[in-house]
Parts: structure tokens; sequence; C-alpha cells
């Protein structure tokens, strides 16, 4: 910084400490905070803060507004509605504040939303009498206004450092900013929100942070991946999909019987899979046979071959998730008859009982073992097991002897 400190501050004239207050708004809008600003230009914090904020009325002082510096004096508001508050409407607020009127009734003489108004009056009312300053709190919102802003990390080389260091031990930037805070807790210029420290990784030409730090990252990315829309998406499957939202009321009491729920028990290196299908009424487990592969055209087939040897009463309806495996849903449909409805995403609990199944038949297909190995032999003996066991949920019944007396009725 090129400004120097005068020593003897008496012969100035008229216009006290002029270039001072000149340096200091300069200051101010780089990002420096009123302590730092006033420190560089040799000058009490106090005189920063009546520069920025206007002096109070007070039983020594006479009561001056604030000085604006000399280039946001010269922009004026513009005409009209804006989506910023002008400084006529702050004068507004503060007029009306001195006649005891309520924030709804400020916001809708304005025009304004009352959460708008309410946060204008809370961020600028002065800490120590609480009255509402309209002049000061536009220096500040015209300070603030400015773009781009300076950047945090770039002009305070030892919060760069320290999240450098962090980085560097391979610490999350949420832990990080929360060690900056336990380090320095009277030291606001070092706080930073995590999200400012991914946007110093992440956005090119910034030079904050060294771009190989963005290796540290638990994700590895050097750069953000952008996440989509729900009305940006594009649709699953070429056949529409029919949500769980839309299934019939009978399905969710479970008592009706045939409605069954699908998923699939993934093996090793996401290559191998096994069917499962369970009947929601009875809990009765059946098991495909996918000794191929599992593309939808895979477990189409099977699922039809399935479906075609029960009995038609016994086969109302199928629910399962939104994997790629179901992507031939249409064509399984038009052959059985059967409709299939599908769960949200990220919504296991949709499938109950599919899952609970799921769980118990890790324990005869461990994860990240070869699922093609079993044959359907093995497959019918480890269903016969689970429909042998008997249920609390069906009055220590078993799903086999559930399932018997409804193909007898």
């Amino acid at each position: 910084m090129d400004f120097e400190i005068r020593g003897d501050r008496k012969p100035q004239g008229p216009r006290k400490l002029r270039v001072e207050r000149e340096e200091y708004f300069r200051l101010v809008q780089q990002g420096y905070s009123n302590k730092e600003a006033s420190r560089l230009v040799g000058v009490h914090e106090r005189t920063g803060r009546e520069w920025r904020h206007g002096r109070p009325e007070g039983r020594v002082k006479r009561p001056r507004p604030p000085a604006q510096p000399a280039r946001a004096a010269e922009v004026s508001s513009p005409p009209g509605p804006s989506r910023y508050l002008r400084e006529d409407e702050r004068i507004h607020i503060a007029d009306r504040l001195r006649e005891k009127a309520t924030v709804r009734a400020i916001a809708a003489e304005l025009g304004r939303s009352p959460s708008t108004v309410s946060r204008e009056i809370q961020r600028n009312r002065h800490p120590g009498s609480g009255s509402y300053r309209p002049h000061a709190a536009q220096a500040r919102a015209d300070a603030r206004r400015p773009r781009p802003k300076p950047a945090k990390i770039a002009h305070n080389r030892e919060l760069r450092d320290f999240i450098q260091h962090h980085l560097d031990r391979k610490w999350s930037p949420e832990q990080i900013c929360q060690a900056l805070r336990d380090t320095f807790p009277a030291r606001p210029e070092m706080h930073v929100a995590h999200e400012t420290v991914y946007r110093a990784l992440y956005i090119q030409g910034r030079g904050e942070l060294r771009r190989e730090l963005a290796g540290a990252l638990r994700t590895g990315r050097a750069r953000r991946v952008p996440h989509r829309q729900a009305n940006c998406r594009r649709p699953r499957f070429i056949d529409p999909m029919v949500m769980i939202s839309e299934r019939p009321a009978e399905v969710e009491d479970r008592a009706v019987p045939g409605h069954w729920e699908g998923d699939l028990v993934i093996g090793k290196d996401n290559v191998s899979a096994i069917g499962t299908l369970v009947e929601r009424h009875t809990r009765y487990v059946m098991l495909l046979h996918l000794p191929n592969g599992r593309t939808a055209e895979q477990v189409r087939d099977a699922l039809v071959d399935t479906v075609q040897a029960l009995p038609a009463h016994l086969v109302r309806s199928l629910t399962w998730d939104q994997g790629s495996e179901m992507a031939s849903h249409g064509s399984f449909t038009v052959a059985t008859g059967v409709p299939v409805y599908f769960c949200d995403p990220a919504s296991p609990w949709q499938r109950g009982s599919n899952e609970n199944t799921n769980g118990l038949l890790r324990q005869y297909f461990p994860k990240g073992t070869d699922l093609a190995v079993h044959g359907p032999e093995h497959l019918a003996f480890v269903a016969a097991e689970l429909n042998g066991r008997p249920h609390k949920t069906l009055g220590w019944e078993t799903p086999a002897e559930r399932l018997h007396k409804l193909i007898a009725a």
C-alpha cells in the first residue's frame, strides 16, 4: 500500500483528514473491516465508524451525517421500482418508525414484503440507541453493492496458508472452517464458510488456492458437478412410469393377495445378479435365475416366465425401484397383463418387505461373491427355506402355509 500515515496533522485547513478519509473508503470498498482500514490510515476506529455511519446526537458533540465516498455520492438511485431499497424508502421507514408504525404497515405503504422491511431495520439499527439511521443504511448498501467482491482467501495469506495446510492433510472444507472458528474465535477475518473454500478450488482464474489441492477432496474432482433440477430431468424409460402414488389403495393395507415387490441382489463387480420377488400379503419369496446377465430383456423374460407359472388371481401388480433392469416394463405388462408401479428415487422403504428379504438372502449370497454360480435348484432351495420360516406378522404361520391356503380357497 502506497499510503503513508502523516505524523503532523495540525496544518490541514478546514477539510481535516480529507486524504485519510478517501483512503479509508477505498480500503472499505476493497473489503477491509472498519478496524483494519482505520489502523491502516492512522485514525481511531470510532472515527472510521463516524465517517461511514455519521455521528448520533450527543451532549457534547454535534451530530453529523455520514461522509459518503466521492464515487458513491455521485451515483444516484435509478428511478422506478427496484429489487433494492432506495434512499427515499429508507427515509420513509425512519419517519414511520418514529411515528410508531408497524412493520407491516410500512411495507404496505412501500409496496414491499414485510420481511424485507424487517430485515432492513434489524440490520441497520444502532447497537446502542436502537434507532434506525437511513443515511448510514444507504451508505452501507452502496458499499456492499459493487461487484466483483474482493476474495477473502486471496487477500489473507494467513487464512490461505491455514486452508492449504489442512487440505493437504485431507480435511474436508467444512472441517477446516470449523477449525478456523475454534482456532481464531476473536478474529472474524479468519472465518469463512465451506462454500467459500469450494469456490476458491473450483473457479478458474482466482489463484486463491493451488489447483492441485482439489485432488485432496474426498470426491477427487477438480471441477464442480452441477445438480440436475427435478423439472429438467429426462424420462427414466421410453415407456412412461406409473408411480407408486397411483397404486391402488388395496395394495397398501396388504389385505388383498397378489401384489408383489421386486428387486435384484447384485453380485461381485456388479456383473451377476439374482432377481427377488416377495408377495406383500403372504411374504412368499420367489427367486429369479439370471445366468447370462441382468439386462432389461433378460430380467423381463425371467419375470414373464415366473409370473405365468402362478395362478392369475395371485398376480395383480408388481412394485419395483427405478433400476435400469426394468426398462422393458411396458412389454412385460403387455405379455402378462400385470401393471408395474415404480418407487420414488432413493425410497427403499416403499418396498419394505422386499428390502427385508434381500437382507435375509445375504446370509446365503454374501456381498462381493459371484452369484452366477448358483443354479436354479439352489435358488429354489433357498426360497423354500425362507418360505418355511414362521412369521410373527402372519400369526406364526409360514409364507408357504399362507399361500397354500389362498391357492386352496
